[in-house]
C-alpha cells in the first residue's frame, strides 16, 4: 500500500484527520482506507474530519466524505465533519449529494463536544444504532 500523506492524530479515544489543499481522487480513496483501518486498529470511539483546509470540494470528495462517515459508524465510532468553509457548504448543497446523516461542527472544539454528546446519546439509547 502506498503511503498516505495525511497524518491521523490520536487524541485520547478520538482520531483527528485534517484534509488540506487540492485532493485528487486517488488520494481521497487512500485517506478513506487508511482512516477506516486506523479506526479499527485503535478502536477509536470518535473521529473528527477537519475539512477547514479544503477550498474546493467536488462531487467525488463529497461522496467519499459521506461514505467514510458511514464506514466509521459501522466500525462502532462516532464521526463529525468540522471546519466546513462557507463556499464549501454552498457547493455541497448545490451538488445535491445526500449528506443529511453527517454530523457537523464549526471547529474541532465544538466537534469534540458533539462527539461526546453523540456517544452519551448512544449509551442512553437515544442515538444512532439505538433500538
Amino acid at each position: 500500500m502506498s503511503e498516505v500523506a495525511v497524518p491521523i492524530l490520536q487524541i485520547g479515544d478520538t482520531l483527528l484527520v485534517t484534509l488540506q489543499g487540492d485532493l485528487d481522487d486517488a488520494t481521497v480513496v487512500r485517506i478513506e482506507q487508511h482512516l477506516t483501518e486506523e479506526v479499527a486498529r485503535t478502536q477509536a470511539a470518535g473521529v473528527l474530519i477537519d475539512v477547514s483546509g479544503l477550498t474546493v470540494v467536488d462531487s467525488f470528495i463529497a461522496r467519499v466524505l459521506a461514505r467514510v462517515v458511514g464506514m466509521i459508524r459501522l466500525l462502532g465510532a462516532q464521526a463529525a465533519i468540522v471546519g466546513i468553509a462557507p463556499a464549501v457548504a454552498i457547493t455541497l448543497v448545490e451538488l445535491g449529494i445526500p449528506m443529511g446523516h453527517l454530523d457537523t461542527a464549526l471547529n474541532a472544539e465544538q466537534g469534540l463536544a458533539l462527539l461526546r454528546r453523540l456517544r452519551d446519546d448512544a449509551v442512553r439509547g437515544d442515538g444512532y444504532g439505538a433500538d
